[in-house]
């Protein structure tokens, strides 16, 4: 395994009431007194970043030993969400080259295996695997590509902690008393615990076949109109019930088991399981990351994926989008753009080394100070309506705004009063863009790159794409998806 370096390290385990533990590593000696429930715990001091395969030693004065092989000390990284973090790197674009290059010892992922719980589990499953050819094709493949960005950048070992699960909402992530601690996101908890209590396993069968039934109806009816369908057929609601649990279930299962493991930072990707609700997610992704830090006592490092350009039905996407945007506004957080990085017919996009890459950027830039080339594409600041036009400002604009496609700037709408959008003329002016339209005399609000799959055209010197984003707050309504009955 790998221990993080420069930061206290907790080790804890069980024994029996009342029994003192010594732990012993890279020439610490260190004692704990297990409580009456059995817990125990201490932190050795911070260690320096070491390459060495050294054993962590566990005993007690029964005689009992526990000796962990091979642990080395470098740079700690949680990464949970869904299915695109848990994509593995057998699955992403050039796999087989990329396992092939895969001969990094100093790599290690641990994959987190433990199901959902209806309570708090203190332990749970997974093991630790060093990066190899025959190993990483079974890596987070988001994870690994950042975690190698590190490793080639700083030097030192690298520690993977991979906790996700295909297919969840936010709210399998969060535990039930924060959720429960806002009116709003209780009345979305209460609704969705009801659910999973009242689900019956035995329907679950007839459901699937119905919710086939609808999404079959709707791709024929698509293919005989010649429009694209690309909503994917629904999953085994009794395979995802068992997989994903209640509300809270994946943060009672795989992710409480997990503290207080010394971490240098936490990664998100997520955000494709609540787009059909996306009002609450600003809210939602704040609880997450409040209180997993609340969890393990540290303001930790977090930053997430934007979801990338995707073809889905209704303004769910663009809005969780916003809401990830939004949450920037949490002190040591980030955000991968990536705008461009998506398939229009494939949820699971397979270019994961852009978006390693662009989370390491962030890493780098900010946890670890050292020179990039930006940390973040374009982010919006500021609008001042001035007479027939409107002036965003932008922050991360690094080596100034600049045009994709190296032509007009293009994805920008812009409104008046009416809330009629209409394609806008936008140029840059510093590292400001001014939008505007010949119809338009007194515009109010600027929308860019609204859309599920949007035209998209800005980014800065380092090539980063700018967020999507909008300036007006008008209601936006959300088309559910047709399989569902």
């Amino acid at each position: 395994m790998v221990l993080q370096r420069e930061k206290p390290v907790a080790i804890w385990g069980w024994a029996d009431a009342g029994e003192a533990v010594t732990v012993a590593f890279a020439g610490q000696s260190k004692v704990a007194r297990a409580a009456a429930d059995g817990k125990w715990k201490l932190t050795l001091d911070a260690l320096p970043a070491s390459a060495d395969s050294r054993p962590l030693l566990v005993s007690d004065k029964a005689g009992h030993k526990l000796e962990v092989q091979d642990v080395l000390v470098g740079e700690v990284w949680l990464g949970s969400g869904q299915s695109n973090m848990a994509m593995t790197v057998a699955g992403c674009q050039d796999s087989e080259s990329e396992k092939a290059a895969a001969q990094l010892p100093l790599i290690r992922h641990y994959r987190e295996s433990s199901g959902p719980s209806d309570t708090p589990q203190p332990e749970g499953k997974g093991a630790w695997q060093i990066c190899a050819p025959d190993t990483v094709g079974g890596f987070s493949a988001a994870l690994y590509f950042f975690g190698r960005e590190i490793h080639r950048e700083i030097g030192v070992p690298v520690g993977l902690i991979n906790t996700s699960v295909g297919g969840t909402p936010i709210e399998s992530w969060v535990s039930a008393e924060v959720q429960s601690s806002d009116p709003e996101t209780k009345a979305n908890y209460d609704t969705r615990l009801e659910a999973h209590r009242n689900f019956d396993p035995a329907q679950a069968p007839a459901l699937h076949e119905k919710q086939l039934a609808i999404w079959k109806k709707a791709s024929e009816k698509a293919k005989a109109e010649g429009t694209p369908f690309v909503v994917p057929p629904p999953k085994d609601p009794l395979a995802m019930w068992k997989l994903k649990g209640g509300p809270a279930g994946l943060f009672n299962g795989k992710v409480v088991n997990l503290v207080p493991y010394t971490l240098r930072g936490m990664l998100w990707y997520q955000g494709e399981g609540n787009a059909s609700n996306p009002g609450l997610y600003h809210k939602q992704l704040t609880q997450l990351v409040t209180s997993w830090r609340a969890l393990w006592q540290d303001e930790i490092p977090f930053a997430w994926v934007q979801l990338p350009n995707y073809t889905a039905p209704g303004e769910g996407w663009p809005r969780i989008r916003e809401s990830m945007l939004k949450t920037l506004a949490l002190p040591k957080t980030g955000m991968a753009i990536t705008i461009d990085l998506g398939d229009a017919k494939d949820i699971h996009p397979k270019n994961k080394q852009d978006v390693g890459k662009r989370l390491s950027l962030w890493a780098l830039g900010t946890v670890y100070g050292k020179p990039v080339p930006a940390i973040s594409g374009p982010l919006p600041t500021d609008s001042k309506i001035n007479g027939d036009t409107i002036t965003i400002s932008f922050k991360h604009a690094n080596g100034g705004l600049k045009s994709l496609n190296k032509g007009p700037l293009t994805g920008f709408e812009i409104a008046a009063a009416d809330q009629e959008w209409k394609p806008a003329q936008a140029h840059i002016a510093g590292d400001s863009v001014i939008v505007d339209h010949p119809d338009i005399a007194a515009p109010v609000a600027v929308r860019y790159a609204w859309r599920d799959w949007p035209d998209y055209s800005l980014a800065n010197g380092a090539g980063l794409p700018a967020s999507p984003f909008r300036t007006d707050d008008w209601p936006v309504p959300t088309k559910k998806s047709p399989i569902v009955p």
